[in-house]
């Protein structure tokens, strides 16, 4: 869960893996951890982070997430998802927010939740709680998802993780995807509209730096 959707900035590291990135999206990537302090800035706050080798985007804020924290309008209600949470950029970005709310940030690489657990920890955000996927209740229903998708795992693989969660918006839900456009985000728009049926809205809500932010409603 944690690979993207994109071609990362040089900043962030290349897309073909390399030393520090091979493992990202591995549940216990190899090799020992090495942090790094970065400076980010999330939605309009500056503020300084650890990333890690073996995560996504080890040098800084990657491109698609960027443009999805600068498109997106802040989280409703008072269940929130990050869905593939990496070091935390979405789900601290969720947690400031929207204080009055519980952010899950969700990843199945264990180096990532520890960095955003510490991460969330740092900025004094108490509201972000950190899970690996099976450990999420079955129950919980989100009034918010914003997630930066894994492209990069397969279209089936990618396609079961989405049926597994959008379905789990509450009723008034809204998730909010960050897709590549030359990685098929109008294909993955229309996949949507077809598989999570009448009840859903599938839209385009933003293209930016050739990104695809895609938003889909779930009927009250």
């Amino acid at each position: 869960m944690a690979s993207r959707s994109e071609t990362p900035d040089p900043v962030a590291g290349p897309a073909t893996p390399n030393p520090g990135t091979e493992h990202y999206f591995s549940e216990e990537p190899t090799g020992p951890e090495q942090r790094r302090t970065v400076a980010v800035l999330l939605r309009g706050r500056e503020v300084a982070l650890q990333t890690s080798n073996g995560v996504f985007s080890p040098r800084g804020l990657d491109r698609g997430t960027s443009v999805l924290l600068e498109n997106v309008p802040d989280p409703t209600g008072a269940e929130l998802l990050d869905l593939g949470c990496g070091w935390g950029p979405i789900a601290l970005s969720m947690a400031g927010a929207a204080p009055g709310a519980r952010v899950t940030a969700v990843d199945v690489n264990e180096r990532s939740l520890g960095l955003t657990r510490d991460n969330a920890a740092s900025l004094g955000l108490t509201n972000v709680e950190v899970l690996l996927p099976e450990r999420v209740p079955a129950g919980r229903r989100f009034d918010t998802i914003w997630s930066n998708p894994p492209i990069r795992i397969g279209k089936q693989q990618l396609h079961e993780l989405l049926l597994h969660w959008l379905p789990r918006l509450a009723p008034g839900g809204t998730a909010w995807l960050v897709v590549q456009k030359n990685l098929g985000a109008d294909s993955l728009q229309k996949w949507l509209g077809a598989a999570l049926g009448a009840e859903y809205a599938v839209s385009r809500h933003a293209t930016d730096k050739g990104f695809r932010v895609l938003r889909v409603g779930r009927g009250s």
